[in-house]
């Protein structure tokens, strides 16, 4: 896990980033969170919903990225760790964004889950805020980890 990392957006493909921004709004996953309520992680820390982006294809090709809000996680006053942090991503994305992924149509080939201590814009570069990413692929109903 890397903190503070964010890859380049590469060539878009754009019919099938509307493929998919279609089925995540048929299938519930709006480009903005309707409730900000606090989704329940191992770790106990409030985590909210910032965006999807399904715009910016990864390095492996269609990608959905599912972002949020965790402020405890900021190097001074946070209390939350690395390790917890990963804890938690992984909950984010079996619980979270694998049911809102697209049923039918173009099946994503990486779903990255990203935290940030707060709303930073996607590809902005802020170096005041502590974010961590993480890479999954979905095997078996399951995100598998993957190398990011």
């Amino acid at each position: 896990m890397e903190e503070a990392r964010q890859h380049p957006a590469l060539s878009p493909a754009p019919a099938r980033a509307l493929a998919v921004a279609a089925a995540l709004a048929l299938a519930g996953g709006a480009a903005r969170a309707a409730d900000p309520a606090p989704i329940a992680v191992p770790s106990g820390q409030p985590v909210t919903f910032l965006d999807t982006v399904q715009g910016a294809p990864g390095p492996d090709g269609l990608t959905v990225r599912f972002r949020f809000v965790a402020p405890q996680i900021a190097r001074e006053g946070g209390s939350i760790g690395a390790e917890q942090a990963l804890s938690d991503m992984q909950a984010l994305c079996d619980g979270y964004a694998l049911p809102r992924l697209p049923r039918g149509g173009p099946v994503p080939a990486q779903v990255i889950i990203s935290l940030a201590d707060r709303p930073v814009a996607f590809g902005e570069p802020d170096p005041d805020a502590t974010q961590y990413f993480e890479a999954y692929a979905v095997a078996d109903g399951t995100c598998q980890r993957q190398d990011f």
